[in-house]
């Protein structure tokens, strides 16, 4: 048994029920060997252990059997503290499909009440196949000192903030802001759907369009421009 599991495992994997140990099964029936390892740490964790995973988009919202148990077991069954969703192009140029983190506690008896959701936009790196860094070395990773325009291209730091402040000031953001708390009742309704975009709020801006009677006056007052402008032009040939 183990206190902390820390975990990239692989994705879009597929066992035979037969080649797949028994004990996991009972913790989750499927072949998918992403949800496979997400029962292996349950069944590997000390209780009270942590663990942070990586985990592809699918296991936050895939609406399989599988999937449903699985998401239920962690929020219901042990403690979920956070998903992290993280952006497309964080594991370029090897895969392009979108990742999360997520950040749970084994306890056997529940303790799941808010689940803290941060939307990652940017780790310091450009997000194409070069991965490129975007600051200086002193500026990456998530311990650096940033101005509110460096933090545009490295949110590691505010993440690392943040997550201490979970329990605290956190569980007032707004769900427009890029981290807020989301209620384990909320999540359950939900079909415990974990994508960070079912709970987020975004912000339209109102546009003021012009009356169509306007434009179509000034695109009258146009055409009368080029009229004049090609009988002058036609009175000097």
């Amino acid at each position: 048994s183990y206190s902390l599991v820390l975990a990239n495992p692989p994705f879009a994997g597929s066992l035979d029920y037969d080649n797949t140990s028994k004990e996991l099964l009972k913790i989750v029936k499927t072949k998918k060997t992403e949800l496979l390892f997400l029962a292996l740490f349950l069944r590997i964790l000390k209780p009270g252990g942590r663990a942070a995973v990586i985990v592809p988009d699918g296991v936050l919202f895939g609406s399989s059997k599988a999937h449903k148990a699985l998401r239920e077991t962690l929020v219901e069954g042990h403690k979920l503290d956070a998903v992290v969703s993280l952006p497309s192009g964080a594991f370029k140029p090897y895969a392009g499909v979108s990742t999360a983190i997520l950040f749970f506690s084994k306890t056997n008896s529940g303790g799941t009440e808010d689940v803290w959701f941060y939307d990652v936009k940017a780790d310091g790196w450009s997000l194409d196949d070069k991965r490129q860094p975007l600051l200086a070395e002193d500026k990456l990773g998530p311990v650096a000192e940033l101005t509110p325009e460096e933090h545009i291209k490295n949110n590691l730091p505010d993440v690392l903030k943040r997550w201490q402040e979970r329990e605290g000031s956190e569980k007032q953001n707004p769900r427009t802001a890029q981290s807020f708390c989301v209620p384990k009742t909320e999540i359950a309704k939900n079909g415990y759907d974990l994508s960070l975009n079912r709970y987020k709020e975004v912000i339209h801006e109102e546009i003021e369009h012009r009356p169509p009677k306007e434009i179509l006056a000034e695109l009258w007052k146009l055409e009368d421009e080029i009229q004049r402008s090609m009988k002058e032009l036609e009175e000097m040939l």
